[in-house]
């Protein structure tokens, strides 16, 4: 029988793989190992305070959040009649090996050397922090899953068909309602479809076609979630939330004394000096300008605005101030140890816990209105929505404290994808210029995972879970700068005209 197995077509096909790319099959299969061990050690899902309760809610009983896009929620809906949180965490280690299999598959495709395409895979596969954010509800996972995917539809080809260009658009706005912190990549991959088109020049229509389908594509998804916020709250958003964060940003900084905003917007000056503020992602939950003194609290459509009213005008009066602010926020990015930011109790759910977790069973307190959290959980995956063997547990827990990638590491990762972007030329004649690398294309990973890190901390704070979606990017960018170099395009010269030879013979004619 076990002779029949290893003659299958697929088994040996699988062989043959395994044989022709060791180094990634050993790497994806230690993957798959850690992935299996965290869900022995933790059966079902873990859970994040506030963000998971409003998924699962939203889940059974869809409807838009004001605080937080709910795209998430409707994959969770589509799982939903298999009751299992285990087969929503399964589906999501295997999205965090596909992202491995994919950095791998666009590395080889334009010619990176198999170890380096296998190195640039290690920080996904084996980082213990995206083992961890894979085994809970939340959206990362699912977010970087559909951006990785719409990626590897445009860079697979040159020229990307459009039909290809269509479904990366529809994967790309699919994950923004997933993660709103995507929206400027509403913006970045259509933008370098036109890129591409004008290098190949304004005649070429297929490449405009390409980049047309993929805008269409990236907007229906996020339009038609517009639509549906409106049909619940009145107003075209994807949520109101974001004066609320915006607000939080400014008051690391904020000085009224400064900004001398008119009166309506004094009620909401943050207390106190900006050196005994806390961390903007821990002080805007306990700020009581803001939860208290607020009629409507902070996500009614009159508050959302006076709050975004006020963070602008902040940032007008002390642009140097919120410059620092990003600047600080980015400095995390690389430091080690790591620091307990924005606040303690936030970090700790970012490592596998040794205890079952409390979800909360509040009679007066429902994230998505009809059942408390723990009735949700228990609703939706019909089993204890907590529970804890051992010894797999322990293992895994232990694993995510000593493997991860460190914040040095972090930095490096950045700056060897930065060489496949530009490089510097005239060192040796003392002439250094930065030019644009001739490498086969690390520009648009790049440019995303920068994206995706700058994003959240200039208009919310730093956190550690941000990091998650900006690693396979960058890791990706890396691998692409040990490319082979792509020549120049080089036009033909014109061909010098051939001389005419002057014909001696004599012209006889008739007479």
């Amino acid at each position: 029988m076990l002779a029949g197995i290893s003659r299958a077509p697929l088994v040996r096909r699988l062989r043959e793989l395994t044989a022709r790319h060791p180094q990634f099959a050993l790497a994806l299969a230690v993957g798959a190992v850690l992935r299996l061990v965290a869900m022995l050690g933790y059966p079902g899902a873990l859970w994040f305070a506030g963000d998971s309760y409003v998924y699962v809610g939203a889940a059974l009983r869809p409807r838009p959040d004001l605080s937080k896009t709910t795209g998430y929620s409707l994959f969770l809906r589509a799982l939903l009649p298999f009751h299992s949180f285990t087969l929503v965490t399964g589906l999501q280690h295997l999205m965090g090996l596909g992202i491995g299999v994919m950095i791998y598959l666009l590395a080889r495709r334009v010619g990176v050397p198999k170890l380096w395409s296998a190195v640039a895979t290690l920080p996904v596969l084996l980082d213990g922090f995206q083992i961890e954010d894979e085994h809970m509800v939340m959206a990362e996972t699912l977010f970087t899953f559909l951006v990785m995917l719409a990626m590897l539809l445009i860079l697979w080809r040159y020229r990307t068909p459009w039909l290809a260009a269509l479904a990366a658009g529809l994967l790309v706005g699919y994950a923004i309602d997933v993660r709103s912190e995507g929206l400027p990549l509403l913006v970045l991959f259509p933008a370098f479809l036109v890129y591409r088109a004008i290098r190949r020049g304004w005649k070429q229509w297929r490449g405009w076609l390409a980049a047309v389908a993929l805008a269409a594509g990236c907007v229906a998804p996020v339009l038609a979630y517009v639509g549906w916020f409106h049909s619940w709250y009145g107003s075209y958003n994807l949520t109101r939330s974001e004066g609320f964060y915006l607000w939080g940003r400014v008051s690391s900084f904020a000085d009224c004394s400064v900004i001398k905003p008119p009166a309506d917007e004094l009620k909401i000056c943050p207390t106190g000096s900006p050196s005994s503020r806390t961390a903007p992602g821990d002080y805007i939950w306990h700020a009581q300008q803001v939860h208290n003194d607020l009629p409507g609290g902070p996500v009614s459509s009159a508050n959302n605005a006076l709050l975004t009213n006020f963070a602008i005008r902040a940032v007008e009066a002390q642009p140097f101030g919120y410059a620092e602010a990003v600047v600080k926020g980015l400095l995390l990015v690389v430091e080690w140890p790591r620091h307990k930011y924005p606040d303690p109790g936030t970090v700790t759910y970012y490592y596998f816990p040794l205890h079952p977790q409390m979800i909360p069973n509040l009679l007066n307190h429902e994230w998505i209105p009809g059942g408390t959290a723990y009735q949700d959980a228990v609703q939706y995956g019909q089993a204890n929505p907590s529970t804890i063997v051992e010894p797999f547990a322990a293992l895994i827990a232990l694993y995510e404290h000593i493997v991860y990638t460190w914040g040095p590491l972090f930095g490096l990762i950045l700056l060897t994808g930065l060489g496949g972007v530009v490089r510097i030329e005239g060192l040796r004649r003392r002439r250094p210029r930065l030019v644009w690398s001739r490498r086969t294309g690390s520009m648009l990973p790049w440019v995303t995972g920068l994206v995706l890190l700058v994003a959240p901390i200039a208009v919310a704070d730093f956190d550690y879970r941000y990091l998650l979606p900006v690693l396979p990017f960058a890791c990706l960018a890396a691998g692409l700068a040990f490319a082979p170099a792509r020549a120049p395009r080089v036009r033909p010269a014109p061909e010098p005209p051939v001389p005419q030879q002057q014909d001696d013979t004599p012209v006889i004619t008739k007479t």
